[in-house]
Order: C-alpha cells, then sequence, then structure tokens
C-alpha cells in the first residue's frame, strides 16, 4: 500500500513523501496514529499543491536572504566598547552585540545565535563575522571596534 507521510517516521521517511509499506503497517499503526493518508488521487494532488506552495515561499525566503546579505556587505559595522589606556577592551565583543549594532545601523533583525566570531574580540580594531542563514547561505560581516 502506498502512503503519503504527514509526520517524519524513524526509517520510514520524511514528511510529504510517498513511500510503500504493507497493508498492516498502514492500516493498524500509521493511519490510526495520523502519521500518514492513503495516496488516492485526490490526496496526491493535495501533496503536489503542497509542495508547489512551499516552493514558491522558500524562494521568497531566498529572495529576502539575498537582500539582507547585500544590505550586510554595503559597510562595515561601528561596535563601541568601553577601553582602558593601552587600547585593550573591557571584556569582549559578543555575537549579541554584533546583532543589536546590526539592527540599530542595518535595521534588520537577526538572531544572535546564527553569528558566528571566529577568533576572540579583545582589541581595537576589523574584524569579521560569519552569520549562518540557513539553506547553505552564510554571510560575512565586517564590523570595526571603536571606542565609546
Amino acid at each position: 500500500m502506498e502512503v503519503i507521510l504527514i509526520k517524519d517516521v524513524d526509517n520510514l521517511g520524511a514528511a510529504n513523501e510517498v513511500v510503500k509499506v504493507k497493508n498492516g503497517y498502514a492500516r493498524n499503526f500509521l493511519l490510526p496514529r495520523q502519521l500518514a493518508v492513503e495516496a488516492s488521487p485526490g490526496n496526491r494532488n493535495q501533496l503536489e499543491e503542497k509542495m508547489k506552495q512551499l516552493k514558491k515561499k522558500e524562494d521568497k525566503m531566498l529572495a529576502q536572504i539575498n537582500s539582507v546579505i547585500e544590505k550586510l556587505k554595503e559597510g562595515a559595522l561601528r561596535i563601541g566598547a568601553k577601553t582602558g589606556t593601552s587600547g585593550k577592551i573591557f571584556g569582549s565583543v559578543t555575537p549579541l552585540q554584533i546583532s543589536r549594532a546590526i539592527r540599530e545601523q542595518k535595521g534588520y533583525e537577526i538572531d544572535r545565535r546564527k553569528i558566528n566570531i571566529p577568533e576572540e574580540v579583545k582589541e581595537l580594531g576589523t574584524y569579521k563575522a560569519t552569520i549562518d542563514f540557513g539553506n547553505d547561505r552564510i554571510a560575512e560581516v565586517d564590523f570595526e571596534v571603536v571606542t565609546e
């Protein structure tokens, strides 16, 4: 029997996938627990329409991500930090500070957990951070640490 999975099922497949299973497994396990529906022509058409809508939504989101990446590459962010007399900053620059700088200077809200600083920033100067948007979309952002 062919079924369309509604949710991910271990050792069987992912959601929105058509799989062939034994009749008893489908009738006694998948269908009663609403993990799958029968792969009838009507359900197949619904699946195709759902996949088209997901594709459109994904394309729109990728276009937005590309525009954000272009905006972030326009110029370096300026992050103010308190410094001592030797030019070293008190503490270090964190992804939270970079996230706030992007919000204030570029107008975009980016989650701090998506920002990665490869090296520890403890002095004034220019550095790079990477932002992982998912879907293999990674952007490098330049930021400059200046005294407050």
